[in-house]
């Protein structure tokens, strides 16, 4: 479940200085260990972890209604509470302090390559950016039930609005164009590697490509929540209503990967922290680290 890169970080970074060398670092670093799945449970109030062979167990537990997991770049998990407006962070050993508070209902987590925060307020309908020292503002306004969040490779920040239906798309600088719309109950998202857009809605999986072309990826789930993906491209989705994590491969192969939960909500890789580049950037990335290494060798 893991793919090896074999030019060196250091080559990495100036071949991809144009994405940033933190995220062609952490692309690498993610990409070199196995990636362990961490689950926000509604239920029972616990963060559970598992291997990739699906081994539980019990990271860390939190006050009030568990939603969105989302980790930063040092490794450590952030959840959201949508009941007591806080945002919990806890450090790679189960630590946890209150990383934000006040907030109206926060409910999805996603990360940009800054290391800023930015959380899906439902009941403000808004989207709160917070920087790593905890600086809260507002990023967007006037939307409709916001959920699921997920920037893709570009840095645009892509944010499914629950009761308009729609999938928005926010630049960097906040501007805001329609994606997507006509997806009623729309709530996670997620990115693959080739840059195509996952979305729960109305118990399917929609896959949208780049240029918008839609194609239903799987139906018949009941309660999907939220969605992530591992390094090899296996699609794990939190099915609510049948308190299990289901696990789909590049090919829509469905398994279960994971029971037993009490309404699993959020779900978080360890090791994928920020979108993955876009296929031109990885491109560039191989291209441009070969080139040095036969320049080293030379």
């Amino acid at each position: 479940m893991k793919t090896k890169f074999k030019f060196p970080i250091r080559a990495a970074c100036h071949s991809f200085a144009g994405v940033g060398c933190a995220r062609a670092v952490l692309l690498i670093a993610s990409s070199a260990q196995a990636q362990n799945l961490f689950v926000s449970d509604f239920g029972s109030g616990n963060i559970y972890e598992y291997t990739p062979a699906g081994a539980q167990s019990t990271f860390s537990s939190a006050p009030g209604w568990l939603e969105g997991l989302a980790f930063n770049g040092a490794g450590d998990l952030f959840e959201a509470s949508q009941s007591s407006g806080n945002i919990y962070e806890f450090t790679p050993g189960g630590a946890r302090s209150t990383f934000a508070s006040g907030l109206g209902g926060p409910m999805g987590l996603a990360f940009d390559s800054a290391g800023d925060l930015f959380a899906a307020d439902y009941y403000s309908s808004s989207i709160t950016e917070i920087t790593p020292g905890g600086v809260q503002s507002t990023f967007a306004a006037g939307l409709n039930g916001p959920v699921g969040l997920a920037f893709n490779g570009a840095g645009n920040l892509f944010v499914a609005d629950n009761g308009s239906g729609n999938i928005y798309e926010f630049t960097p600088s906040g501007i805001r164009s329609t994606f997507a719309s006509g997806l009623p109950g729309s709530w996670g998202l997620a990115f693959n590697s080739s840059g195509d857009l996952f979305v729960v809605a109305n118990g399917s999986i929609t896959e949208i490509t780049l240029g918008g072309v839609r194609s239903t990826f799987a139906t018949g789930l009941i309660s999907p929540n939220e969605l992530a993906f591992n390094n090899a491209g296996d699609l794990f989705v939190a099915v609510g209503a049948e308190n299990e994590i289901v696990e789909f491969t590049p090919s829509g192969a469905q398994s279960t990967f994971a029971s037993g939960l009490d309404n699993p909500v959020g779900l978080a890789f360890q090791g994928v922290t920020l979108p993955v580049p876009e296929p031109s950037a990885l491109g560039l990335l191989a291209v441009g680290a070969t080139t040095l290494l036969v320049r080293r060798r030379k």
